[in-house]
């Protein structure tokens, strides 16, 4: 691995930090920067359009991304070294991963001109926010099995079903659907992708209240949704293909830091008390803590591989896969492993007077959402067996048959 920035990527990191002085706040050390929790808080989606809006007229939004849509056509590393730049400095949270990150290019993959043109300079430039709409009740990690259909009724599509945990549905303007227009056809052959207005009539968004208290997830359901075909995106019957698209992109970032950290969990332990001494003097706890330390490390330089292939201009491995794997897992475990910290505070989240802050309480609530978001373990797990190690793959009974007659709990379909 090389850990050295070029003399251009210094340069292009030099331009970076100058401008990000120059416009935003530096973090205070130690701070961590507003991750996925912080974008709940009010006026968080407003302050976020905001930021999009400044950084793409400064020349410094979607920087992998064509110029005539937005982008500056920079190469992948120095887009990782803008990520480590902008992460030193307070920013709005991201609410823009889904459009930007999966969505944009899924779109400058499989769109047509006019698509391209039409939603990328916008959502460039942070004025639309987009949705995934992929899973349902039965239908999540097995997004092939799916069952929203699509009818083809002159120009246009009639969309009904429903999905489920979709993120930020209430604050989208567009959102990439996912339906089933051919259930002769089979599993993974006869899904189409789409391009939905979410004020389309017949949409209804209803928010799901999670443990947390938050509301970011919701169910969507279609009723007679109208979608004119110059919105669907790739061929008829092809959605599968343009699905995996977006999904190998969803993962590329499914690994990154969420809520608060492991330098957050060493600042609790040196002031948390245990037997009237700071935790952190506790063998138990430095114990836990290394062993944090040691996985966190692993994580970051397995990282670093990903860094040193796309600085020489080669494709990654499968390291967004085992870093999602490991990471996810690691987060929640630190989350309740701070909660144990806290004692009988760690069982209280927003009492007016207590010196407790709420953050580790909602990273335990939440983490567990981070093993499912963007596959769950045991799908990475599939991935990491099959497609990288060659491992035998898992017999599956319904390949090669016509959706409607795969057998269901309740019988044929």
């Amino acid at each position: 691995m090389d850990f050295s920035d070029t003399p251009e990527e210094a340069a292009f990191r030099a331009e970076a930090h100058a401008w990000l002085e120059a416009n935003a706040e530096a973090l205070p050390s130690g701070e961590a920067p507003a991750g996925m929790l912080a974008r709940g808080r009010p006026g968080a989606v407003a302050a976020a359009k905001a930021w999009q809006a400044k950084k793409q007229e400064g020349g410094w939004a979607c920087l992998t991304w064509p110029v005539e849509y937005g982008g500056r056509a920079v190469t992948a590393i120095q887009n990782v070294i803008w990520n480590q730049e902008e992460a030193k400095f307070r920013t709005p949270p991201n609410i823009f991963g889904i459009g930007i990150g999966m969505g944009g290019p899924t779109i400058m993959t499989h769109g047509t001109e006019e698509q391209k043109a039409r939603y990328l300079p916008k959502m460039a430039r942070g004025e639309e926010i987009w949705c995934q709409l992929f899973s349902e009740p039965g239908a999540g990690s097995d997004l092939a099995g799916l069952r929203t259909s699509a009818v083809k009724d002159g120009d246009e599509w009639i969309i009904n079903g429903q999905k489920i945990w979709t993120s930020g549905a209430q604050h989208s303007k567009w959102g990439i659907l996912v339906t089933r227009s051919d259930p002769t056809a089979a599993k993974h052959a006869g899904l189409t992708y789409f391009l939905v207005d979410m004020k389309s009539p017949g949409i209804e968004i209803r928010p799901i209240k999670q443990i947390s208290g938050a509301s970011g997830f919701n169910e969507v359901f279609f009723t007679d949704v109208r979608i004119p075909d110059a919105q669907r995106l790739g061929a008829v019957g092809d959605g599968w293909r343009v699905a995996i698209t977006t999904l190998m992109n969803e993962r590329a970032g499914a690994g990154g830091a969420q809520g608060v950290g492991f330098w957050d969990l060493m600042r609790l332990a040196g002031r948390v008390e245990i037997g009237g001494r700071p935790a952190l003097e506790a063998s138990s706890v430095r114990q836990r803590l290394a062993d944090f330390y040691v996985t966190q490390t692993g994580i970051r330089y397995t990282g670093y591989r990903t860094m040193t292939a796309l600085s020489r201009g080669q494709t990654p491995g499968p390291e967004n896969s085992i870093g999602k794997l490991i990471s996810a897992p690691m987060r929640q475990r630190m989350a309740s492993f701070a909660v144990e910290l806290l004692g009988e505070a760690g069982g209280t989240m927003g009492i007016d007077g207590l010196d407790v802050d709420d953050a580790w309480q909602l990273s335990y609530l939440s983490a567990p959402g981070g093993r499912i978001a963007g596959g769950s373990d045991e799908i990475m797990r599939n991935i990491i067996a099959e497609r990288v190690l060659r491992l035998p793959p898992e017999i599956r009974v319904d390949k090669e048959i016509a959706f409607q007659d795969i057998p269901t709990g309740a019988g044929k379909r």
